[in-house]
């Protein structure tokens, strides 16, 4: 498709003409009549050219003005940079006309934005300063994207509605389908923006969003910006067909155009064709502009080792800024002397802008660990009203699902959605039973088999105002969300500095003993307790377990609530049916049993063969206080604390692996908080490293028993 020179000049005189062209080296910035562009505009639309006479001039001016400010904003960031001021930068030199074209048709506060690092000109285009590009370059305290916690160029606007951005690659795909989804349930004529450069389009985040946004019709622009890069892998060795375009072409009801997005003129109308199509709610577009990188990757990177001079140069040659100005020119709107009066007035403003950023602070060393969680109050009375201890008797699964259904009725932004969640099957547990029946196929859906787009979408529907409660079906099937959860869940709050939140409830069913083999027995809790940012709880009763769901709903971070399988009609997780308004505050243990000579430290299923140990321990005269974690973080070190002073004896018991298990980390702070308490060493009772096989005496072999625990807890006490 490079071979169709729909576009170039058609006279010498057009080519010759001299521009100044700042301080970036952009050969002669003329687009020079031997360039030859894939296409003008080609697609499912029928999109009319149009002459720069046919816009408003003032708005044309403004667009030109926007793309001279990028430009020169990178210029200038690239000279601090070498001054030693700032760290790193990351340009949209090449993109400009692009992005200016889409914002030309964009509405900041009423449209919703999930970037990706080379957006400067659209930023700049809903309303982001200079000022502000600059407090982000220099790592500013009052940057308003990440107030310093992230790299520049990472863009996070809250009133403009531009979502925080995450560095990982294709992470913002699946959140804009879920803000598809919250302007659906709004029913509004807004569109959601979804970038990225072509390289991005390899991952599959891209295809699953493509193709559930494209199922709901979600309004969603999917605007690809191929520059031919992937830092330094061409496009022919990363995409099928060499462009992006044709990857979308098996979706069935998503709309496609390609254009030449270095020609402002040409990329508006397919902008204002893509987004008019949307805002009439007929669905999702995918945008592909074919765009020049007229920098390196970053300034981490030197395009020379990969790119030759002349192809260098062949892309100067068609540097959107130069184009442009021929058309305003051509068009009697702009002259040269206005050309370069506005060039020096951009200058000017750039150059102040950085001035005064330099002056302003720093962020406090004192505030990197400010925001990593909500720290503001939940309004809720935990455990105001008691469980009546003669009530009807309810198992964990049950306890769950009027939680479920009760949270519901409160709260009509509760969505619960998942893996044959809906109807009449409930969920493969049954722990979503007659909620699409109570509440509408609105609120409790299935999604399609692919965990990333599960916590993806529902990153936008909590960002939006809604509140998720997903499911995962089993703990061993949540690995391709890893990306979605560690990347984008968990930092949410911090990395915009407490601007954005995305508060969300995971349902995860975890652990062995069900003969469920590799991949429906595992134990992930340490893994998710190690990401700033998220909850995760774990309980081992009924009433635990509705108690702490209807917290987690309510809560204002995310939660990964894991629930063990074997427990949800366990007997000995049975209780009496807490009431409505029964709350469990996060980060309290519970003491399943009092002892004064050893404790055991325990969570989840072990909760139960910990006490069902402890009663024959009691035969031998061998006291044993359980303590049930309850949640894994936050961690109630202060009545492990409390319980070693009291017992001077501890045993930590967990199904996960020992090795590097959640009660190695219980170990190390008693170690470090309560050693001088201990009159014996610490001691474990954990699972064999190794995945947890099918076969009923093999996965006894691996899983931790109640012989075990009676073994250490003896020696510990004869120590």
């Amino acid at each position: 498709m490079d071979n169709v020179p729909s576009n170039a000049p058609e006279t010498q005189e057009e080519s010759s003409k001299t521009l100044s062209v700042g301080e970036l080296d952009q050969g002669n910035g003329r687009a020079a009549p031997s360039v030859q562009r894939p296409v003008d505009v080609e697609g499912d639309f029928d999109v009319k050219s149009r002459d720069p006479s046919t816009f408003d001039p003032e708005v044309l001016l403004g667009s030109y003005r926007t793309m001279l400010l990028a430009r020169r904003l990178d210029e200038k960031m690239m000279t601090l940079l070498k001054q030693g001021k700032g760290f790193f930068h990351i340009g949209c030199a090449g993109h400009e006309a692009a992005q200016a074209a889409v914002g030309m048709y964009a509405r900041p506060g009423h449209d919703w934005f999930c970037m990706y690092y080379r957006d400067l000109c659209l930023a700049l285009s809903l309303g982001m300063t200079a000022r502000e590009a600059l407090l982000a370059h220099l790592a500013k305290r009052d940057d308003p994207n990440s107030g310093g916690r992230q790299m520049p160029e990472h863009f996070g606007l809250k009133d403009k509605n531009v979502m925080t951005t995450s560095s990982s690659v294709g992470a913002q795909f699946l959140p804009a389908v879920g803000f598809g989804f919250a302007v659906q349930r709004a029913g509004t004529d807004a569109f959601v923006y979804a970038s990225c450069g072509e390289g991005a389009t390899s991952q599959g985040d891209f295809h699953e969003a493509l193709n559930w946004a494209t199922r709901e019709r979600a309004p969603v622009l999917f605007f690809v910006q191929d520059n031919k890069y992937a830092i330094s892998v061409p496009v022919t060795d990363q995409t099928a067909g060499g462009t992006p375009y044709k990857l979308a072409a098996g979706y069935d009801g998503l709309k496609r155009l390609r254009v030449d997005g270095t020609d402002f003129f040409k990329a508006a109308v397919a902008a204002e064709a893509a987004i008019d199509h949307i805002r009439a709610g007929r669905g999702p577009v995918c945008l592909v502009a074919d765009v020049v990188r007229l920098l390196p990757h970053s300034s981490s990177d030197d395009h020379a080792k990969y790119r030759s001079p002349e192809e260098l140069e062949r892309d100067r040659q068609v540097d959107p800024i130069s184009r442009m100005e021929i058309g305003l020119i051509e068009a009697g709107i702009l002259t040269e002397d206005r050309i370069e009066a506005l060039r020096a007035e951009v200058k000017e403003e750039v150059d102040a802008a950085a001035r005064w950023a330099q002056q302003q602070p720093d962020p406090a060393p004192e505030s990197a660990t400010k925001y990593v969680y909500f720290e503001g109050d939940l309004d809720v009375e935990y455990e105001a009203v008691p469980i009546d201890e003669e009530g009807e008797p309810t198992v964990m699964v049950d306890a769950i699902n009027k939680a479920l259904k009760e949270e519901m009725a409160r709260d009509e932004r509760i969505l619960v959605y998942g893996e044959d969640v809906a109807g009449d099957k409930g969920g493969v547990f049954t722990a979503t039973k007659d909620l699409t029946a109570m509440f509408g196929e609105d609120r409790c859906f299935n999604s399609p088999l692919a965990e990333a787009s599960i916590i993806g979408t529902a990153v936008g529907l909590a960002a939006a105002g809604y509140r998720p409660v997903v499911e995962i079906q089993f703990a061993d099937y949540i690995w391709p969300a890893m990306q979605q959860i560690r990347n984008q869940v968990a930092p949410f709050r911090y990395r915009s500095n407490n601007a954005w939140s995305c508060p969300m409830v995971i349902r995860v069913p975890c652990g062995g003993y069900i003969h469920g083999g590799l991949c429906h027995s595992q134990n992930v809790e340490s893994i998710f307790a190690h990401m700033p940012g998220l909850r995760v709880v774990m309980p081992s009763t009924a009433a635990d377990a509705k108690g702490l769901l209807k917290t987690a709903i309510r809560s204002e971070d995310p939660v990964l609530f894991l629930e063990h399988k074997a427990l949800y009609r366990s007997a000995a997780a049975r209780t009496p049916n807490p009431p409505e308004n029964y709350y469990l505050t996060f980060g309290k243990a519970r003491i399943a049993r009092e002892g004064t000579d050893l404790t055991i430290v325990t969570y989840g299923m072990m909760v139960h063969k910990a006490t069902s140990a402890a009663k024959e321990l009691a035969k031998e005269g061998i006291d044993v206080e359980v303590i049930d974690l309850r949640t894994i973080q936050p961690l109630d070190a202060e009545a492990v604390r409390r319980s070693v002073q009291k017992t001077n004896r501890l045993l930590v018991v967990y199904e996960d692996h020992e090795f590097i298990g959640f009660g190695a980390e219980i170990v190390a702070q008693v170690a470090d908080e309560a050693f001088t308490y201990l009159d014996a060493p610490i001691r474990r009772v954990a699972g064999a490293f190794t995945p947890i096989p099918f076969a009923d005496p093999l996965e006894k072999a691996v899983l931790p028993n109640d012989q075990q625990i009676i073994d250490a807890a003896r020696e510990l006490a004869a120590f």
